[in-house]
């Protein structure tokens, strides 16, 4: 990655590494089914989708309030340190994390749990690390000191 870079250049659209994730789940759960039998399943679940939806929107009126784009497509316009950003780095993902693993539990499907980490590890490799490494390219020592003081996740 040059230093000119005008994007994080991730391996895919994130949004696409959870759906794909959890596709193959589901497809998994209809060829060997696995049930998870927890009674509070799906009200969990469905607890996990809306705090995540939440969490989504209240994420993407922060980027909006700073005129940054959410697409990791677009070139990063300022450094996002309000709302959920002064808690995590990443609310979006830990977002579309809650959102698949609620919708999981809410099915009663464990196969998309068991394929979640592999998603996680993507994203982490695959979106996250090359993002991290833009910002800092972008921000500098302001990056490296919001990285400091905010974790990954949270």
């Amino acid at each position: 990655m040059s230093n000119h870079q005008p994007t994080a250049g991730v391996l895919a659209p994130p949004p696409l590494i959870f759906g794909a994730g959890f596709a193959l789940g589901v497809l998994l759960q209809w060829l060997v089914p696995l049930g998870v039998d927890i009674g509070a399943a799906p009200p969990l679940g469905g607890a996990g989708v809306g705090l995540g939806v939440g969490l989504a929107l209240w994420s993407f009126r922060e980027l909006a309030r700073r005129d940054t784009p959410v697409s990791p497509y677009e070139a990063t316009t300022g450094l996002v340190e309000e709302g959920p950003y002064r808690f995590s780095r990443n609310p979006i993902y830990l977002a579309l994390t809650l959102v698949y693993a609620g919708l999981a539990l809410w099915l009663g499907a464990l196969w998309p749990l068991l394929v979640l980490p592999v998603a996680l590890w993507i994203m982490v490799r695959g979106v996250i690390e090359r993002e991290e490494i833009y910002l800092e390219r972008r921000f500098g020592e302001a990056y490296r000191r919001y990285k400091a003081r905010v974790r990954r996740w949270i």
